[in-house]
């Protein structure tokens, strides 16, 4: 009985602990020379099976998981609709053409919890992120220079080259991560998101839409102007920054890559029995 009193004691004390360091944080603290390091996460060798973070101040090794085949149809499937959509408001201007839904798989609802901000009392919070792709460690190189030599193409055929990516999406892409950017944190200003994601990398992504996925993950943070980043690392960053430019337009700088790692993956599409939050994978 005193064993259990004592290892109560201990756990409960460790979780008071985290907690404190969790609430206390000063995201000025996260900045050294103008750029950020996120010490929560390790980016996964290339070929690892699996991701290295510090989720609520314990270090545990997740296993990555593989995108099922039916999220890769309904992924590809919705981008390709969408660059028909942006066909027809070149051919057909913007009044007569249809609009683009917010729904579907470039918007993605990211939940995250870590430290309050000065202005909150809550550590949760939950951003809309516009997520895409992630290269295979094999083909970025080459999907870095073919994004380059087209970027001051027209806009048609820029959608051309993103619809040939797209349909061969799962030879082309990584099938355990999507990419994203955290566009406003900087020293002297922090979103919620990038708090949390600092402190706390464990986060979840839902995608409004019909069918309906969640994503749990492990997102890595990788700032461009970080010198100790690995080729790999670079490489990432270099690729969200160039194919966000390369539909919105030029920038004046880089921002901050976000890797989301998928640890678990759920259908959680209503009406149907077989989801409601079914978990698909692992």
């Amino acid at each position: 009985m005193e064993k259990i009193i004592i290892i109560s004691l201990v756990s409960l004390l460790l979780t008071l602990s985290v907690s404190l360091v969790m609430a206390s944080v000063n995201p000025e603290d996260f900045w050294t020379d103008g750029y950020c390091v996120q010490k929560t996460a390790l980016t996964p060798t290339p070929g690892a099976k699996s991701i290295r973070a510090e989720i609520d101040g314990e270090w545990k090794e997740l296993p990555l998981v593989s995108f099922p085949a039916a999220f890769w149809d309904w992924n590809r499937n919705r981008r390709i609709e969408y660059l028909e959509i942006f066909r027809e408001m070149l051919e057909l201007g913007a009044e007569k053409a249809r609009r683009p839904q917010l729904s579907g798989p470039h918007n993605g609802m990211v939940a995250t919890y870590g430290a309050q901000r000065k202005d909150s009392a809550f550590k949760l919070n939950n951003a809309v992120k516009g997520m895409g792709f992630c290269p295979r460690e094999d083909k970025i190189e080459e999907l870095i220079e073919r994004l380059k030599k087209t970027k001051d193409a027209p806009l048609a055929e820029k959608l051309d080259v993103l619809e040939s990516l797209y349909k061969d999406a799962e030879n082309i892409f990584a099938h355990d991560r999507l990419l994203s950017l955290e566009l406003y944190s900087e020293p002297g200003f922090s979103t919620q998101t990038f708090i949390n994601q600092m402190v706390n990398p464990a986060c979840v992504t839902v995608f409004l839409d019909i069918p309906t996925y969640k994503i749990k993950q492990v997102v890595r943070l990788l700032h461009p102007m970080n010198p100790n980043l690995s080729k790999q690392e670079r490489l990432m960053t270099e690729y969200v920054n160039l194919i966000h430019s390369y539909f919105h337009g030029e920038f004046p700088r880089d921002y901050i890559a976000a890797i989301y790692y998928s640890t678990e993956v759920y259908d959680s599409s209503p009406g149907r029995k077989d989801a409601r939050g079914t978990k698909m994978s692992p």
